[in-house]
């Protein structure tokens, strides 16, 4: 999404702080010069632009080795933001030191839990390594440097060691090399785009044989693609769940045409954001 530009920059939400993987997706995104509005959590994303002292918040919901960001989905249910946007940045992780430390004087290796993940095989290869986790890579990448933790190595990207001084003892760390995760732009306001062919919705169904099923039928009828379906558990319900879904269509009618027959066929249909599909591109 490109903005104009303007006297004052955009202040964007991010989870983590400067040089943290939501600051690359947040600039990568608007192409512009934004101020990154650093939260160490999602509530607290979530809590400044409710606030308003954010005009957009930058949220990772999921990753292609990691999976979902499950407590994310509650928190969209919570605060009811428009999604106008999303990007999927190809992920690289490398392992961070001070300069001049060497892979055997490595005795903690942190990063954020999701990070952590991303790269298990390559720490499974490393004996006697205490993994920690912290809220954040650029955190991690931060503590090294301002407490110069000779025999801890933090997993986190290229910008974090530009920004902290670090040297990468080992590059492109993760597990599978076509990693990337997906981020949702977020706006207090709904906002309309011409442009849009994909939206992302959640609803619930009644507890019966085949409700769910007809649902997503009504999606495949209209020649509506079913992205992505995740359940979350209705919180205070036992054995009920709320269902989101990333569909796409190719004409906007097919989608309308769905929507009026899906909302007779559902209960509590919420439209959490109708924008353009973003383009996978590794690197």
């Amino acid at each position: 999404m490109k903005t104009k530009s303007t006297k004052r920059k955009l202040k964007i939400a991010i989870q983590g702080l400067a040089a943290s993987f939501h600051e690359v997706a947040a600039r990568t995104y608007f192409q512009q010069a934004i101020e990154p509005v650093e939260c160490l959590t999602f509530h607290e994303l979530c809590e400044k632009l409710k606030q308003g002292k954010a005009d957009f918040a930058v949220m990772a919901i999921e990753n292609s080795i990691a999976g979902s960001i499950l407590p994310n989905y509650f928190l969209l249910q919570q605060y009811h933001f428009s999604i106008v946007g999303e990007l999927y940045l190809p992920i690289h992780m490398h392992l961070l030191t001070l300069p001049g430390v060497k892979l055997a004087d490595i005795k903690t290796i942190e990063s954020h839990p999701m990070a952590l993940r991303q790269c298990t095989e390559f720490i499974h290869t490393l004996n006697g390594i205490e993994v920690r986790e912290s809220d954040d890579t650029a955190l991690s990448a931060k503590r090294v440097k301002t407490l110069k933790l000779k025999h801890t190595a933090a997993i986190a990207n290229e910008l974090a060691a530009k920004k902290y001084g670090l040297q990468i003892l080992e590059k492109r760390i993760e597990t599978h090399k076509k990693n990337f995760t997906r981020f949702l732009v977020l706006t207090r306001k709904s906002e309309n785009s011409e442009k849009a062919n994909k939206a992302s919705l959640s609803f619930e169904v009644a507890n019966e044989v085949g409700s769910l099923a007809d649902a997503l039928m009504t999606f495949k009828t209209n020649h509506i693609n079913l992205l992505k379906i995740q359940s979350v558990p209705v919180i205070g319900k036992p054995s009920e769940y709320r269902i989101h879904v990333d569909v796409e269509w190719k004409r906007r009618k097919h989608y309308d045409d769905a929507m009026r027959q899906v909302l007779r066929q559902v209960k509590n249909l919420n439209v959490l954001g109708e924008y353009k599909k973003a383009k996978i591109e590794y690197n």
